[in-house]
């Protein structure tokens, strides 16, 4: 895993938070002027929302910042301090923000958690186990909320989509998407999990064996670099106890449980909904997630904002468009500015700060 300081100091620039915003900005203004149901005075429904439920909606960000910064904090077996902690998963969010979901901040994470003090291997298995453990509850919750919705998890759309040359005007077209990005999370998943907890040193043969293809040689040596980055990392959870792994995978299950609970909450906060209406809503929110992380736009940007009407116009109505807004600001925008707010004082005391001259 590449953590050249170059190529990270290119993720983590100020000047990257423009991207993401602008896609958000370009499909919130393509839906306005798309749809003729839609007009300013869809915005002006904000103040339709219950207050109460709205200000548990806020508070839910930090609660999953609470989950995030104690696992990360839990897995590095305390090196990490609750400060220290809070600053990589702020970073670490900000990098997945500002670049594509397929990517991810995964080589940013590994840099900053060296920057903390932190081993190359502990690094590298810290980041490598959550991004296993996240996908595990895609994996998991997927064909049960497919089981248990009775076949409406996959909305129809009640009018057509264009994109590109892919309309979405029927359930097809979604269901392609998804059962796509399912098992490529699926097979990816399932090869890192046996590489970093069952063979890693197997892993690593594999891999140097796939490169000594004549069209693969080229690639050899980083097979061998990247085959030891696994065989460190997976040293780290050698003989660790039940309560460890019982306790990550629950603190991970409350991170994701967290998450899409917000969204439950403010659609709650402009329409009433049943029980069965949140167990659906929660569903949707899943799948909708898992389309999402194929996307080739910075965090997603765009094309949550793109699929979300299809997901839940039929609930929310002439209340779309405002919630679909609100969700991207509570979902996605505080860890861009909270980045925006962070980084420059992080940067400053892991690079630039002098020692001070001892006294005589």
């Amino acid at each position: 895993m590449a953590t050249d300081s170059k190529e990270i100091f290119r993720t983590l620039n100020l000047n990257k938070i423009w991207i993401p915003v602008l896609f958000g900005i370009a499909i919130v203004a393509y839906l306005f002027y798309s749809d003729p149901n839609v007009s300013t005075e869809n915005l002006t429904l904000i103040t339709d929302a219950s207050p109460l439920l709205m200000l548990l909606a806020v508070s839910l960000i930090i609660a999953r910042g609470f989950f995030y910064v104690y696992r990360i904090k839990f897995i590095s077996d305390d090196q990490l301090t609750w400060g220290n902690a809070l600053y990589v998963i702020i970073l670490w969010e900000f990098a997945s923000a500002v670049t594509p979901s397929v990517v991810g901040g995964t080589a940013v994470a590994v840099f900053i958690l060296l920057k903390e003090g932190m081993s190359l291997g502990k690094s590298l298995a810290l980041v490598m186990l959550t991004a296993i453990l996240d996908n595990i509850i895609f994996i998991c919750l997927a064909p049960l909320v497919f089981l248990f919705s009775q076949g409406q998890i996959i909305p129809q759309a009640q009018e057509s989509f264009q994109v590109f040359a892919w309309s979405f005007s029927s359930q097809g077209g979604l269901q392609v998407l998804f059962w796509f990005s399912y098992w490529l999370i699926t097979f990816y998943t399932l090869v890192m999990s046996y590489a970093l907890l069952v063979r890693p040193r197997a892993f690593k043969w594999l891999l140097l064996k796939i490169t000594s293809i004549r069209i693969l040689r080229r690639w050899r040596f980083r097979a061998y670099e990247h085959g030891n980055e696994i065989m460190w990392a997976s040293a780290q959870f050698k003989g660790k106890k039940a309560y460890f792994w019982i306790t990550i995978l629950a603190t991970t299950a409350m991170i994701w449980f967290v998450r899409y609970l917000q969204l439950n909450v403010l659609i709650a906060a402009f329409v009433d909904l049943s029980l069965s209406d949140h167990f659906l809503i929660f569903g949707r929110h899943l799948i909708l997630w898992i389309v999402m992380l194929v996307s080739p736009t910075p965090g997603s940007s765009g094309a949550a904002e793109f699929f979300f009407p299809l997901f839940f116009e039929d609930y929310l109505g002439p209340y779309t468009l405002i919630t679909n807004i609100s969700w991207r600001l509570l979902s996605f925008y505080p860890y861009l500015l909270l980045g925006a707010i962070v980084l420059p004082r992080w940067l400053r005391s892991r690079f630039f700060t002098r020692p001070k001259a001892s006294e005589d």
